[in-house]
């Protein structure tokens, strides 16, 4: 069993990345991201609240992302694992996470941490922005109020994992080759007792 967090700030790669992880380990790839877009492409209710927000750069709240994460939770009972990807993003959302996974009988085998300086960032997301057409990588004062709003609300999550031994630091620059080959790394030299549940 194993359940990876791939965490990171905005344009540090963790969707790219997260495809390659999830098809190695044969893991179910849970993209908040994704999700919530899916709803906003939808029209639905839960996707207009979203909307509104991520367009101010701010995060959704925990408690629409975290009954997004149980429904997808309840529909892969019995799956070789999870890789979460933009979740959890504050530490109330990694304590409902622990919560959650342990309901299941599964916990947190590793947080994946890619570090990637802010001008790379920066211009990841520009670059992206331009390629995929969404708006809150078109913008360089949205993008760094999102870099900020990180790194006040989501980089203590480090602390949290770091505590219960589950932090892993990867560097998020160079290849996507490169960069795999280190995740991969990491992973396969997580403890097997980590594992287990």
């Amino acid at each position: 069993m194993l359940n990876l967090v791939l965490f990171g700030p905005p344009g540090a790669g963790k969707g790219t990345q997260a495809a390659f992880l999830a098809k190695a380990y044969q893991l179910v790839h849970l993209s908040t991201g994704d999700i919530l877009r899916k709803e906003i492409a939808s029209g639905s209710a839960i996707g207009q609240m979203a909307k509104d927000i991520i367009s101010k750069g701010e995060l959704v709240p925990d408690s629409m992302v975290i009954n997004l994460i149980q429904d997808k939770l309840d529909k892969n009972p019995s799956v070789n694992g999870f890789l979460f990807d933009g979740f959890p993003r504050t530490v109330p959302q990694a304590e409902a996470l622990d919560n959650l996974l342990v309901h299941y009988g599964r916990n947190v085998s590793a947080m994946l941490s890619l570090e990637v300086g802010k001008e790379e960032l920066i211009a990841r997301l520009i670059k992206r922005g331009v390629t995929s057409g969404r708006s809150d990588d078109s913008n360089r004062s949205v993008i760094e109020n999102r870099i900020e709003v990180y790194n006040q609300k989501t980089a203590p999550l480090i602390n949290y994992y770091r505590n219960a031994g589950k932090y892993e630091s990867i560097n998020g620059e160079g290849s996507l080759e490169e960069i795999t080959k280190r995740l991969k790394t990491c992973i396969d030299q997580i403890p097997q007792n980590r594992k287990s549940r």
